[in-house]
């Protein structure tokens, strides 16, 4: 595939501002019922009877706003993904760290909020060693931190059941399995970090061809797009996955993708390419574009991948799905999504002193650009079949509103 080019210099963030508000405008009436399914939503979310117990009040105790919030957020993705107790013990006592649970305010009058708002402060004084008799602190860290981890443990389970089906990929299809009804559709994700080895890379692999043939043996006999799928981290199938390393990453990486591809299509289902770092955006679609070359996935709808709404190139990247998706008579599923790397992305650049960021710096703009890539992807169907990620329920009612109420997109 020819070389992909991009502007030189990210785009000022005014400028592009005005332009996507410009073409943001909708009719008042088209605003209003935005907005009133948004309220629905809402609505129907607090006011449904919890089935994870009481979850929703812990969440709205905590805010995702707070520091506090963040922190368990974090706790409940990764702690059931922490393979030693060791690391356990130090993972609980930063992320406690991080917010004030021992003076935190409860305000909410449910008996499991007050509880779980209890044993997180008393949790968090331990670590600290903030107890009456001081000199006894370290002792009762020491002594505490397995129970601690054991009783962390069982919370996050109960904060982390909303957001992590399993730890296993047997055990997410198991949980799966009816929890939302048969309209229900799931991408899986093996949350692998990025390959530092040959080894890690091959280990991860086997891990998502064994995923995919446990995926596809439990997929049922509906047809695409009404399909389970896979989500595939190309930085965890090469340690060397880097643009400076261009022409070995696409000669050594395009294959290993090419054969997960035909696994997945063996058993019809929906394979998703998960997105990077900006810095390997040019590359990420330089695989791609070589496996979708490839004759033996001729013919498969299957195939997708995931861009960033916060990065400023996204609408370019839809632009050069649709140009790839045509010079190949090809459909492409493209998943769209709000970001995942923000920290990391304004991280870099300030390192590299770099006059402007890749990505949004305001969640304002990240979410108008969602709303003009949600139009554009819809405007580009059938070549391109979108699917929108997001836990906003004002961008699910943008998304709902654009595509004229529809539900078979």
């Amino acid at each position: 595939m020819a070389r992909i080019e991009w502007p030189a210099e990210a785009g000022d963030d005014a400028a592009i501002a005005a332009r996507l508000l410009a073409d943001a405008r909708l009719a008042p009436e088209r605003e209003a019922r935005i907005d009133a399914t948004a309220t629905r939503l809402i609505d129907a979310i607090r006011t449904a009877p919890s089935g994870v117990g009481g979850v929703e009040d812990l969440l709205r105790e905590f805010a995702l706003s707070s520091r506090e919030g963040l922190a368990l957020m974090v706790l409940a993705e990764a702690l059931l993904r922490v393979p030693d107790a060791a690391t356990a013990d130090r993972f609980i006592e930063d992320r406690l760290g991080q917010g004030d649970f021992a003076h935190h305010d409860v305000k909410s009058p449910l008996p499991l909020v007050n509880a779980s708002a209890w044993a997180l402060g008393l949790s968090a004084r331990l670590i600290s060693a903030e107890t009456p008799f001081g000199i006894l602190g370290p002792l009762a860290k020491r002594i505490g931190l397995p129970a601690l981890r054991l009783a962390m443990r069982r919370a996050m389970v109960l904060i982390g059941d909303h957001f992590v089906l399993g730890q296993t990929i047997a055990a997410a299809l198991a949980h799966a399995d009816g929890r939302h009804g048969p309209a229900a559709r799931y991408s899986f994700d093996m949350l692998g970090e990025g390959a530092r080895t040959a080894a890690d890379a091959a280990r991860y692999l086997d891990a998502y061809a064994g995923a995919i043939a446990a995926i596809g043996r439990a997929a049922g006999a509906e047809p695409l797009p009404d399909r389970p799928g896979i989500s595939v981290k190309l930085s965890a199938l090469h340690p060397r996955y880097d643009a400076l390393d261009r022409v070995r990453v696409v000669r050594e990486l395009a294959p290993r993708l090419i054969g997960l591809a035909q696994q997945a299509r063996a058993f019809d289902l929906n394979f998703t390419v998960d997105a990077e770092e900006a810095d390997r955006l040019e590359l990420s679609l330089e695989v791609v574009g070589a496996a979708l070359a490839d004759r033996s996935l001729a013919g498969w709808d299957g195939f997708g991948l995931a861009v960033q709404a916060y990065q400023k190139r996204a609408a370019a990247v839809i632009d050069h799905l649709d140009a790839l998706a045509q010079a190949l008579d090809r459909r492409l599923m493209v998943r769209l999504v709000k970001g995942a790397y923000w920290d990391t992305e304004i991280k870099r650049a300030q390192e590299r002193g770099l006059d402007d960021y890749p990505v949004f710096t305001r969640k304002a703009m990240t979410d108008l650009n969602f709303a003009a890539c949600a139009a554009a992807l819809l405007r580009l169907r059938p070549r391109l079949y979108p699917q929108f990620a997001t836990h906003n329920a004002l961008t699910v009612a943008t998304v709902l509103e654009l595509a004229g109420g529809a539900t078979d997109f």
